[in-house]
């Protein structure tokens, strides 16, 4: 309590009021509006109201000790629709970039708290299933882009719905018939750390896989040529998707030539042509083929030869049921059933050849759609194709090929003996011995005759009679054994 002295009288007069409270600093800034829980922090997002705009800054109150600031690169993002609907004294949410500046204004961005509530509506819409409504902005090779407020999502091809695909094949074409169209989507996920929105249109309209497949399948036929990308690869194939559904390429369908694995021809994404070579619907599998798109080099090949014809073929392997022979010259390989190897009862196939025997063998069928050839080793010799065999020879000795290719071994043995007993009755008919003495005595005469020494005696190492000497022996000389 005070004492306090009257300037009349001097007296003392007592003050027994109450003392005032004293104001501590968080009171007073809180008074002011600017209490401690209201300090602008880093990643806050506030409502500000508009207090000037300038072509370089726009000025907000967050109800902070300075002035916020919009400004530069922050000003530059702001839709330019946006920018020009804004008005001096309009309430807009900001988001809080850096507390204080050199200058000590609020650094905020408008852009970045519209963002930040675009990711909430969208993590909100991935917790309910709600669908989201927009357009499509653009596309790439693997699908859609489209925008969610400040966001851009993409909706992978896989999930975009059948009904809005145009012709399948380049991006352009598949895709930019929806530039501009409404789409229904639904988000299945949000990664903001990675700024990954993933949209699917399919998901969205309540389209199954199995209502996709059920409806590729009916619109489906064999022989048909479609377009899409591969999906997957395992050691048996690859997967294609054709529209949304995955069908199989075999890795014998790959390609005419052999394949040890599908990454040796194609990879995850490549976009390919393929041909339907089987729909199985009770087990609602696609069958697909590369190779039925490119030549076939085996028919090119398996054209030359023809049926009945004789060939040479190298056995490869062996089996239960018979033996592989390889042709000679090609890499088409034929099947010489075990009852083809002989016209005896075969046990095995072992009994009559061997791994890496060459063998003449006959052409008795070719499948040109089953890619296979009947050989037969039992029919080589067989009268039944003596007139191809005849056929052939003649070819053969015009020009066209040669013998020694096609004969087997035997025939070529029995020729040869053929023409070496043929030889010596030639002889004895052309120069019998009767007629020795006569060209003896010839020769004597042109001994005579002779100019010069050294053809005389080139005529008498001629005349000389080594062959009568042999003669007489075997007239007059015993034999061996009766000396």
């Amino acid at each position: 309590m005070e004492e306090m002295k009257s300037q009349q009288g001097g007296e003392s007069i007592q003050d027994n009021s109450p003392p005032s409270e004293i104001m501590d600093m968080e009171t007073l800034l809180a008074q002011e509006g600017l209490g401690l829980g209201n300090i602008p922090e880093r990643g806050d997002i506030r409502k500000g109201v508009i207090t000037a705009i300038t072509s370089n800054e726009i000025l907000i109150d967050v109800q902070s000790k300075a002035d916020g600031l919009i400004a530069g690169r922050e000003l530059e993002q702001i839709n330019p629709q946006s920018l020009a609907s804004f008005q001096i004294g309009e309430e807009i949410l900001v988001y809080v970039l850096e507390p204080e500046d050199i200058n000590g204004h609020v650094v905020l961005s408008f852009t970045r708290a519209q963002e930040e509530q675009d990711w909430e509506k969208v993590e909100n819409s991935l917790e309910t299933g709600e669908a989201i409504t927009t357009f499509v902005e653009g596309y790439n090779k693997g699908g859609l882009l489209v925008p969610i407020g400040q966001l851009r999502g993409f909706v992978p091809g896989s999930l975009v719905s059948v009904f809005r695909e145009g012709d399948t094949g380049a991006p352009e074409d598949r895709w930019s018939e929806a530039i501009g169209k409404e789409i229904v989507l639904k988000v299945i996920e949000v990664d903001r750390s990675r700024q990954r929105l993933i949209l699917s249109e399919r998901d969205a309209i309540g389209e199954t896989r199995e209502a996709i497949k059920d409806q590729l399948l009916d619109n489906l036929a064999v022989g048909d040529r479609v377009s899409g990308y591969v999906s997957s690869l395992a050691d048996f194939g690859a997967f294609v998707n054709i529209q949304g559904v995955d069908g199989l390429v075999h890795l014998s369908e790959l390609s005419w030539d052999h394949v040890d694995h599908p990454s040796d021809l194609v990879k995850v994404g490549q976009e390919l042509e393929v041909e339907v070579i089987s729909i199985d619907e009770d087990k609602r599998r696609i069958g697909l083929s590369m190779r039925r798109l490119q030549d076939n080099p085996w028919i090119e090949k398996a054209e030359e030869i023809q049926e009945g014809q004789l060939i040479q073929g190298t056995i490869t392997n062996l089996t239960d049921f018979g033996a592989f022979a390889r042709i000679e010259n090609t890499d088409l390989e034929g099947l010489i059933h075990i009852s083809e190897l002989s016209i005896d009862r075969v046990g095995h196939p072992s009994e009559v050849v061997s791994v890496g025997e060459t063998l003449a063998l006959r052409v008795i069928s070719l499948d040109m759609e089953r890619h296979r050839i009947g050989l037969s080793l039992e029919k080589v010799d067989s009268d039944e194709f003596a007139a191809i065999d005849f056929e052939q020879i003649q070819e053969e000795m015009n020009g066209e090929g040669s013998g020694d290719d096609i004969l087997p071994d035997t025939e070529a043995v029995e020729a040869g003996e053929d023409a070496v007993s043929e030889v010596p009755e030639e002889e004895e008919v052309e120069s019998p011995p009767d007629e020795e003495p006569a060209v003896e005595e010839g020769d004597e005469g042109e001994a005579e005759e002779a100019e010069g020494e050294e053809e005389a005696e080139e005529e008498e190492e001629i005349e000389s009679p080594p062959e009568e000497e042999p003669a007489e022996e075997e007239e007059d000389s015993p034999p061996p054994d009766e000396e």
